[in-house]
């Protein structure tokens, strides 16, 4: 009977070993599925972010966060998906459109948009933070939400189309050799090729005058996602077949748009955060 128990005992662990360890390599995957930019892409992010900060909002930032930057902070939301425990978050990361979709249907689909989703949710976040009275635990995952989901959603293909998966099923030949995807592409592949740390790379686009800083800001989170959504559209229009070769002339072609994107996400990135805490 002693020996029967123990069988039954090591044969319950082993098991729920095993599925603890399934449940950590699906996690792992996830976010190699819906990431946006990458690591460096959202430190670039946070990094444009911080440099225009004011002072108040830096304070109060400070209060929140500790020593942790807001590039540092850019990808928490990446590496909680290996909690398993978070795996909710993961919709939060995106939100997917109708192909050829107008600026008023966009419009029209937002205001009435209930599911969770990288529009609904920055909304979401956004109110929490008004609320002086959130515990600090809340504030903390919150602010780092922010940070994460504004860069999301300057990654073109974060508005892209569900029946792809924001173009994770559209491959692509990279540097004419490597098999990815379209997605894959944008999320770090082109940023990668520049060879910069996220401090370089922010530095160098991160020039802009202050009227064009002003016009970024003074838009909302609906003409954010259009101005990705028709990115993606024309990177969709672009590939003719399965496993098209990207290489050197694409990047010469993107690297423009992927700049603007990351110091658009940026730039808005330091408004949301000044209306928050700066004001």
């Amino acid at each position: 009977m002693t020996g029967l128990l123990f069988k039954n005992v090591y044969f319950s662990g082993t098991m729920i070993i095993r599925k603890k360890l399934l449940l950590l390599a699906i996690s792992l995957y996830l976010p190699v599925q819906l990431m946006a930019w990458g690591q460096t892409g959202h430190r670039i992010v946070g990094q444009i972010a911080d440099s225009y900060l004011r002072p108040k909002a830096r304070i109060a930032l400070k209060q929140i966060m500790g020593d942790e930057s807001l590039a540092m902070a850019a990808n928490w939301a990446d590496f909680i998906k290996s909690d398993p425990a978070y795996s909710y978050l993961s919709p939060w990361h995106y939100v997917d459109f109708k192909a050829g979709i107008t600026y008023s249907e966009m419009q029209s689909y937002l205001k009435q948009d209930t599911i969770a989703d990288a529009y609904t949710k920055l909304t979401f976040i956004i109110k929490q933070l008004k609320n002086k009275a959130l515990p600090h635990d809340k504030q903390l995952m919150y602010v780092r939400l922010l940070i994460h989901i504004i860069g999301d959603i300057h990654q073109p293909l974060h508005a892209g189309r569900a029946e792809d998966q924001g173009g994770n099923k559209i491959e692509v030949a990279w540097n004419f050799n490597e098999t990815t995807n379209l997605h894959s592409v944008w999320d770090s592949k082109l940023i990668d090729a520049q060879q910069l740390s996220y401090t370089e790379y922010a530095a160098n686009i991160n020039h802009t005058t202050v009227a064009q800083r002003e016009a970024w800001q003074k838009t909302g989170l609906s003409q954010w996602l259009f101005e990705s959504n028709q990115i993606a559209e024309q990177l969709y229009n672009e590939i003719k077949q399965p496993g098209q070769k990207l290489g050197y002339r694409y990047t010469f072609d993107h690297i423009a748009t992927v700049n603007q994107q990351l110091l658009k996400g940026g730039v808005r990135l330091a408004g949301i955060l000044n209306q928050l805490f700066g004001s």
